[in-house]
């Protein structure tokens, strides 16, 4: 069964998706985390079942996340995460960026021992993370220095490296 809750942030409202596993932290196993008008988004379905309880482990790790107290989520994922192998090798290399830091998409590709002419696969790999800011894609920047591409927005970008103290105020 597909579970979900919604989530005030300082991001916008965030839509958790998850399902019931038991031997995740919480009890909970997370699918998708979204943010309004995000590209690539989930949005509630049918038969979902609203379940705010279910994701209170995930949620107060949000909390305290925002609140510059919590620097490393434990969060289960859901087994089976969608994506292609080389989705999932980029996204296992997110979560290897430490909180408070930036990579370039170029150094995600050299990472995991893609070409150059892959730096575009890379971002669109990135592009397509379903857990925002759990597996924080908003600390890959661009080889400049530049913000680059957010499925959830550039303000949105800005804001979490702001709050992780990766951006220059």
């Amino acid at each position: 069964m597909t579970l979900y809750a919604t989530l005030d942030s300082p991001l916008g409202e965030l839509l958790l998706v998850g399902q019931e596993a038991p031997g995740a932290p919480g009890g909970t196993a997370l699918v998708s985390l979204s943010v309004p008008g995000q590209k690539g988004g989930a949005v509630v379905q049918d038969g979902w079942r609203r379940a705010p309880t279910a994701f209170a482990g995930i949620a107060a790790q949000l909390a305290a996340y925002f609140a510059g107290e919590l620097n490393r989520f434990d969060i289960g994922y859901a087994p089976g995460t969608p994506g292609t192998a080389f989705q999932r090798q980029v996204w296992a290399e997110l979560e290897a960026v430490p909180y408070g830091t930036t990579v370039s998409y170029g150094e995600i590709a050299r990472r995991i021992g893609a070409s150059s002419v892959k730096v575009r696969a890379v971002g669109t790999a990135i592009g397509r993370n379903p857990l925002l800011v759990v597996r924080p894609c908003h600390r890959v920047i661009g080889s400049d220095g530049s913000l680059k591409g957010y499925a959830g927005g550039l303000e949105r970008k800005r804001v979490l490296l702001g709050l992780e103290g990766a951006l220059a105020p």
